[in-house]
């Protein structure tokens, strides 16, 4: 299952807990055209994998989760903006 680093915790819960966000809004990992593509939505999509990480909620789309199950989601923040990245786990 795809862990998420503290860094990422704190992005996603920052996102996630904007006022003008939904409530029990998450952050939507799927497959897109150029990738993989990230998305602030209200609720998972049926058969979405649901990741709640100290409160962090990420779904991952069913066909995507394979893929991201040894994955480890970052995140930096830079001048205000998220970038959001994958890293094998360190062992």
């Amino acid at each position: 299952m795809l862990t998420l680093t503290d860094q990422a915790q704190q992005a996603v819960r920052g996102l996630t807990q904007d006022p003008q966000a939904p409530e029990g809004a998450g952050m939507r990992i799927a497959a897109g055209e150029q990738g993989l593509e990230l998305s602030l939505v209200e609720a998972p999509v049926a058969g979405d994998d649901v990741i709640d990480s100290d409160g962090a909620r990420v779904f991952v789309e069913q066909q995507t989760a394979p893929m991201l199950s040894e994955q480890t989601l970052d995140a930096q923040v830079r001048e205000g903006q998220v970038s959001f990245f994958l890293a094998q786990p360190t062992a």
